[in-house]
């Protein structure tokens, strides 16, 4: 008797026509668009009402295997795009998935602006720490002593943290953790998803093709066995020195604090303006008679 196969439950979200996907075997992504269909169900976010914005890179190519529409757009320009996209449509839900190079490199300057002016949108940031699609070069986020195609004697530059930076210039919805943490991921694009203004939530994820490889850390289970080690919580953290932070992944929600959304801000300075213009209109009409 054949067995019968049953389709996973989050099938439903994926274009079938594109599968088998090009990611890496041990590669994190497959988690990431795992919490993000998690996410979605466990939000009051219409499917329907979803659209996805990437850029260039490993992670960036999620969205093209999800069946929404989706905007796969120029290296580092991903938040430029969704901007546009959400000032246009302001009622249409918004998720960026973009990498550690495309958000912080070519794209930090959208990063930052983006979160100042906190625009309503949802932004996943899969953070591997090197260039996974171009060839495993240093990334913004490399850590100092790491090894890499451009860093083939180890890193010597500082590393962003990509929350703090996120923090830092505006954002009202933080959050950091790795794909050995699944539950938590997913709990944090739930509520990334129901802030009102702009959301980050960075996800560690394993690349054992190119960083692992260099880094000895060769297997998809050595990752994930060295984000396990390498784990703390931001509780852990304020009672470390910068010395005993060294290497460590602090996880955890940096900020939820919610202020006024950008779009609301503009609709609030057209209605201004709308009313102004509306009483000019009235009073010359007023004098001509």
């Amino acid at each position: 008797m054949q067995k019968q196969e049953h389709p996973h439950k989050f099938m439903k979200y994926l274009r079938s026509e594109r599968l088998p996907h090009i990611f890496c075997p041990g590669c994190g992504n497959g988690i990431v668009m795992n919490t993000i269909f998690n996410a979605i169900e466990m939000s009051d976010k219409d499917f329907d009402n979803i659209s996805m914005v990437s850029g260039i890179g490993c992670s960036s190519r999620i969205p093209g295997y999800v069946k929404c529409d989706s905007l796969h757009t120029t290296h580092g320009r991903a938040l430029a795009f969704a901007t546009g996209l959400k000032i246009a449509n302001s009622q249409q839900d918004v998720i960026v998935v973009t990498g550690d190079g495309d958000a912080t490199s070519i794209g930090g300057n959208h990063l930052i602006h983006a979160a100042r002016r906190n625009i309503d949108l949802t932004v996943i940031c899969v953070n591997n720490d090197i260039y996974g699609m171009t060839g495993g070069q240093i990334s913004p986020t490399s850590p100092e002593g790491s090894y890499a195609t451009t860093a083939p004697y180890g890193s010597t530059d500082k590393p962003f943290n990509i929350s703090e930076v996120a923090k830092a210039a505006g954002a009202t919805y933080v959050a950091k953790y790795t794909t050995a943490q699944p539950v938590q991921v997913s709990m944090a694009i739930k509520d990334g998803l129901q802030n009102k203004g702009f959301s980050l939530i960075e996800v560690i994820s394993a690349c054992p093709t190119y960083y692992g490889r260099k880094n000895k850390i060769k297997t998809p289970t050595d990752m994930m066995n060295w984000f396990k080690q390498n784990t703390i919580t931001l509780q852990q953290a304020e009672n470390m020195s910068d010395e005993e932070l060294v290497g460590k992944i602090v996880t955890g929600v940096y900020i939820n604090k919610p202020r006024k959304e950008f779009v609301e801000s503009l609709d609030d300075l057209i209605d201004k303006y709308s009313d102004i213009k509306s009483e000019e209109n009235i009073k010359k009409a007023y004098m001509s008679d």
